[in-house]
């Protein structure tokens, strides 16, 4: 029996085989799905703004992608990683691309942006993407098998 666990806005969570993180109500958010296929250790992250900076309140690990990457990781090792440990990358849509001025770069991009550069920095390789848009998404990550289903508002599905 597959146990569901909800990663909610700005936060993270870390599981073995047999469970299935959820996330939903991506916009200009990104989720990060880190996974260690071999020891089947997985961990996704709901990840709301790209840098600290744009935060006045105290951080918590899973609100920008430089600190819950290292902090994913740090879990997944907890719990058995020892593999190599691949991500992807779900979000960043402009929800509001219209309404930016002319030039500027949305939320979503800079998420996006963020969150590529913390895998980078961490040497974890990104094996799939599902971003940009301006469309909302829903994540489902099944741990053990690693597939991890995104479903748009408008009802389409892809498996990353």
């Amino acid at each position: 029996m597959t146990t569901l666990i909800n990663v909610p806005i700005a936060d993270l969570a870390v599981a073995t085989a047999d469970s299935t993180l959820v996330t939903t109500g991506l916009g200009s958010c990104v989720a990060i799905a880190l996974h260690d296929a071999r020891q089947q250790v997985g961990a996704l992250a709901h990840v709301l703004l790209p840098h600290a900076a744009l935060s006045s309140q105290a951080p918590r690990e899973g609100k920008f992608p430089s600190t819950a990457v290292p902090a994913m990781l740090a879990r997944m090792r907890a719990l058995g990683a020892t593999g190599e440990i691949h991500a992807r990358l779900i979000g960043g849509a402009s929800m509001f691309g219209p309404l930016l001025p002319a030039g500027a770069v949305g939320l979503g991009v800079r998420n996006v942006k963020a969150a590529r550069q913390a895998c980078a920095d961490h040497a974890v390789p990104i094996v799939g993407e599902e971003v940009g848009g301006t469309m909302g998404r829903s994540v489902y990550f099944h741990v053990g098998t690693g597939a991890v289903q995104v479903r748009t508002v408008r009802g389409d599905h892809v498996e990353l």
